[in-house]
């Protein structure tokens, strides 16, 4: 399981780090269903059901962090531009600043579960400032 959970982190330190493109999130949402796949065919979980086995609390958390990993990426993926530390190196200032989009991305969004090997529905609701205006942030 060990080597599940690296290999995950691996990809997403690769392809969904603080600085990230759409073509390393595409490549890393690609890997992740491989990756689950083969977690599924080849995952040992040693031990019995008749005591405490931490081997397949490991597994359930591996499990599950595949599924959050795959759903990071799709939403990274999903917000074209720069917010914060996480940087989109396609959206930047001329001298290396995080380019926002307020325009379309001052939201909050939530994705709903569609059923295994189904591509999951964004939602999202609009955020509507009154006391507080939005601004670019600058790191320098």
């Amino acid at each position: 399981m060990t080597s599940f959970h690296r290999a995950l982190g691996k990809i997403m330190w690769e392809h969904c780090g603080m600085a990230r493109t759409a073509a390393g999130l595409q490549a890393g949402l690609e890997k992740i269903p491989a990756l689950r796949e083969e977690f599924w065919a080849n995952v040992t979980v040693p031990g019995s059901g008749e005591e405490i086995n931490q081997s397949l609390e490991m597994a359930g958390r591996v499990a599950d962090f595949l599924e959050l990993g795959e759903l990071i990426i799709r939403d990274a993926l999903e917000r074209d531009e720069s917010a914060g530390c996480h940087f989109r190196e396609e959206h930047q200032t001329p001298d290396g600043e995080a380019q926002r989009d307020d325009t379309r991305f001052a939201h909050v969004a939530v994705w709903e579960h569609r059923g295994d090997g189904r591509t999951p529905t964004r939602h999202q609701e609009q955020l509507t400032f009154e006391n507080v205006q939005l601004a670019t942030r600058s790191y320098k």
